[in-house]
Formats: structure tokens, sequence, C-alpha cells
């Protein structure tokens, strides 16, 4: 547990001085009545009727004053809720080659609307994160449901060198473990390394979780895509992907050379089979949406920091409530 507002904590000193002077009031009682007894004035025994009893009311209200204090402090932890919902990776192609213009205005450009039309959809209970490669793959937005902010991460997209879709599922997938909880976060622009191997399951059965691949599915970077589609598929997650290009191609100057550019719908499409996914044209926006059939969110259990002030202030509240009450009851006064 942490605090906010740690500098509150010096409150908590007046607790060993409340119950010093408790001791001190209790010890000066009990001579002012030997002392009284003395004189004859009162019975002997007489006020010894509630013993130990006649201490829990003050006990009571020095309790509630410390989860008070507690409270002023702001204290958070770590608490694990349950709740539904589903993830989709956006995985965005940003090699050189999405900077071709057999898509108007550009490739890149393309996919950006694609996104954003596909964020715009986004229902209820379904986290968005971005994920970003060419030679090498890197999460540049983490799965939330803040559109504004995946948003914003798409439109800073810009084209960079070359590609492997390798290695964007790769990151996609270790993004995917990440929010579940069953690996760290990372943020790294090295080359993401593949998890060990879990034991094959059934394509498409991680239900929770997607893939939306926006690429032009030219690749000329190791590793090999497919091996990684197989590693996606040994995990039950799909892999959609969407095509941007045309098949006719294009000519685009890269580092003072003229390179022939293509959409290769081939390899898409088997990415899509070997994880059950599906392959999609970013000419059909529309169909975009399908995807949302496809997912089915489930009731995950994510631990996450909270601050917990009103849980403190209300228990504080029923203690100092059940001190007054007992010390009505036995005492006929308030402590």
């Amino acid at each position: 547990m942490s605090f906010i507002w740690p500098a509150m904590l010096w409150l908590l000193l007046l607790v060993p001085l409340s119950v010093a002077l408790y001791i001190q009031m209790q010890q000066r009682r009990r001579r002012l009545a030997a002392r009284i007894g003395s004189l004859g004035l009162v019975q002997e025994g007489a006020g010894r009727r509630l013993g130990f009893r006649r201490h829990i009311p003050p006990a009571l209200f020095l309790t509630g004053l410390l989860l008070l204090m507690l409270a002023l402090a702001r204290p958070e932890t770590v608490v694990s809720l349950p709740r539904v919902q589903g993830t989709v990776i956006l995985a965005f192609d940003v090699s050189g080659s999405m900077a071709a213009d057999d898509f108007e205005p550009t490739r890149m450009e393309a996919a950006k609307e694609a996104a954003r039309a596909f964020v715009e959809q986004q229902p209820p209970g379904v986290l968005l994160g971005v994920v970003a490669f060419s030679d090498s793959g890197f999460v540049v937005q983490a799965p939330t449901s803040d559109q504004e902010a995946i948003l914003a991460t798409i439109n800073r997209l810009t084209p960079q060198s070359g590609t492997s879709l390798a290695n964007g599922i790769f990151a996609s997938l270790n993004t995917i473990a990440a929010d579940a909880g069953t690996a760290p976060r990372r943020y790294s622009n090295l080359t993401p390394m593949p998890t060990p191997t879990p034991t094959p399951v059934p394509e498409g059965s991680y239900t929770p979780a997607v893939i939306v691949m926006l690429t032009d599915g030219e690749n000329n970077e190791s590793p090999d895509p497919l091996a990684a589609a197989q590693a996606a598929a040994d995990r039950g997650v799909r892999i959609h992907t969407v095509g941007i290009g045309s098949a006719e191609g294009t000519i685009l100057p890269i580092d003072g050379f003229m390179i022939h550019t293509q959409l290769d719908e081939a390899m898409l499409k088997q990415i899509s089979e070997l994880t059950d996914g599906t392959y999609y044209n970013a000419e059909n926006e529309e169909d975009l949406q399908e995807i949302y059939g496809n997912l089915d969110p489930q009731l995950m259990v994510k631990p996450e920091k909270m601050e917990v002030t009103s849980v403190f202030a209300g228990v504080s509240t029923l203690v100092l409530l059940a001190g007054g009450a007992f010390s009505l009851l036995w005492l006929s006064r308030l402590p």
C-alpha cells in the first residue's frame, strides 16, 4: 500500500499521545476513587460493574480516529477487479513501401483512415492497442478504452524502413500477454523475441483478443511471417489481415532506387487462414466491423492500482459510531 499524501501520516504521532493521556486519566480516576472511598462517601466496589467494558468505547474511538488519519493520507493499493472485456491490437505496417500512392493519397494514409473508422465504432468493453512494425516491432500504445489516445497515436505514425510481418505479430502477441497479466510489459525499440512455445490450442480459441494487421503484405525481413502466424495460432489468437495497396502495384523511389511494390494478398491470406482469421481489403471499410462480431469479450480479473480513501473513511465512520453507541449504552455519555 502507498499514499498519495504521505505527509498526513505525521498525524499518527497523536495516537501514542492519546493512549498515554488516556492511561494517565485512568490512573487519576482510580486515585480519586480510592480517596473518595476511604472517606466512606461511596460503597466499596461501586463503579466496578463495567470492568473491562469501560475501555471498549475509547478504544473504538481511537481506532476510528486512526483509520480517519490514514484516510487523510489518501491510501492506494493494488486491487484485482473482475471485468468483461476484449482486446484488439491494431498492428500497423510503417515500412517504406507504405508511402506508395497506389491508394490515394498513400497506403499509409489509407491505413490510417481505415483504422480511424474502426476505432470510432469501438463498442463498450473493447480495449484497443497499437503496435507499429517495419524491420522491428514495438508497442506505441498499450491497450486502452481512450479513443482520443488511440487516434492521436495513429495520426503520429509515419513510414520508416523495411518490413518484418513476423516482428509485428510477435510484438502484438507480447502486448496481448502483458494486458492479460501473463507477461511483464516492456517498451523497447529492440526486436521483440517470441515467448516460450506454448502447448498448441485450437486456432482462434482465445476469443477475448484479436490482432488486426494493416499492411501491404510485402515481407523483406526475417523471421518467417508464417512461423510467427503459427505462434499466434498455437496461442489461439486470431489475426485478421487488412490489405493496403493494389495488386498491380506502383513504382516507389526509396533511397535513390526505383522499387516496384504491390499488395501481397497471398501472404496475408495465409496468415489469416493459419490463425482462423479473415482477410479484408481496405477498400471495404464497412467489412472491418465484422471483426467485432468475432470478438468474444470474457470475464477477466486484472490487478489495478486504485485509491481506497473512501474505504478507510467509511470504516472509520462505522467504528466511531459503534464507539459512541457503546459509550451511551454503558456509560450514558460519550468518551
